[in-house]
């Protein structure tokens, strides 16, 4: 029986979990004449987060080694994208996501909104403890925001990173005038009208928006995100397009970017690799669930279409969990 919070995740804890059983066939199957992928994925996958956490712990004490440098230095590509990402504490993994995304070649700005609109103020606060705690980046999340973006999209990813969103407050006299103002920044789209705009999709908790989205509706009969698509565009419209997505349903925003990164993308393996990790051990299990509803094809299919070798291997192994919709 698993507990609640594993019930939409594909991962759950092992019933019969043995860390120094575990950390010998790791150690073996790393260190061995020919490495052994397979039996990286069968005991990776089919841990919780918290108990690949002891297994690192285990590994350290038995081999004073650290499991996420090996599998660092022993892998390459996608695959070690993956085994590297599970071995991370949660928050440790969207700092991590984060940095990458600001300082590498190329600043990656859907990573960017991914996260920052998805995360509650709780979960912005400790990325931000952790994107400043780790050794090799020890910097401020919202200085390197500052330093790699522009404009009001820069602004808007800011005032996100401040994790400062009103909690379950809900104002219907003031639903129809932040409405208002709304419709008058998709009208009018100056600088001052992106600001107001800003302001209340990154500070509005997610019950005021609920009706603030409905007046929008009654104002200009049209949805908020037609008229966001219709008015705005860049990285600043898909920014304000997730938050919409994430107030309505987290989930369903997730689904989404999963398709766009497989076949809008030419398979966007960072992306995909991001939110499967991410959301293993959440709502994954959901998302895979709707993807076969809206799409038609299960993710399943999706990914064996695209991806190949111990790559594919393990991404279905995370995707699997105690699937039926193969």
């Amino acid at each position: 029986i698993h507990s609640p919070e594993y019930i939409q995740g594909t991962i759950y804890p092992a019933q019969d979990f043995n860390p120094c059983r575990d950390t010998e066939e790791l150690f073996g199957a790393i260190q061995g004449m020919r490495c052994n992928k397979d039996v990286l994925i069968d005991i990776l996958t089919q841990r919780s987060n918290a108990q690949r956490q002891v297994i690192a712990e285990a590994y350290r004490e038995m081999y004073g080694r650290e499991l996420i440098i090996d599998l660092r230095e022993t892998f390459s590509h996608h695959f070690k994208q993956v085994m590297v990402g599970l071995m991370y504490l949660p928050v440790f993994y969207d700092a991590h996501e984060l940095w990458h995304a600001l300082k590498g070649e190329e600043t990656e700005e859907n990573c960017l909104i991914d996260i920052l609109a998805s995360r509650t103020n709780e979960e912005i606060f400790r990325i931000k403890e952790a994107y400043f705690m780790q050794i090799e980046y020890n910097t401020d999340l919202q200085e390197d925001i500052y330093s790699e973006t522009s404009g009001h999209f820069r602004d808007m990813l800011i005032n996100l990173s401040q994790g400062v969103r009103e909690q379950a407050y809900a104002d219907p006299g003031t639903a129809s005038q932040d409405a208002m103002v709304l419709w008058e920044a998709c009208q009018q789209k100056t600088g001052e009208h992106k600001t107001m705009l800003q302001m209340i999709l990154c500070s509005k908790s997610y019950q005021q928006l609920w009706m603030v989205f409905q007046e929008f509706q009654n104002i200009s009969g049209q949805d908020i995100i037609d008229a966001l698509r219709m008015c705005y565009d860049g990285y600043f419209q898909e920014l304000c397009v997730a938050i919409v997505l994430c107030v309505r349903d987290r989930t369903s925003y997730f689904t989404y970017r999963l398709y766009n990164a497989i076949h809008e993308y030419g398979f966007h393996n960072n992306t995909v690799i991001r939110i499967l990790v991410s959301r293993s051990e959440v709502d994954l299990k959901e998302i895979r669930r709707k993807y076969k509803e809206r799409y038609g094809k299960s993710l399943f299919h999706d990914i064996k279409h695209f991806a190949s070798g111990h790559y594919e291997s393990a991404l279905l192994a995370i995707l699997a969990g105690d699937a039926e919709d193969y």
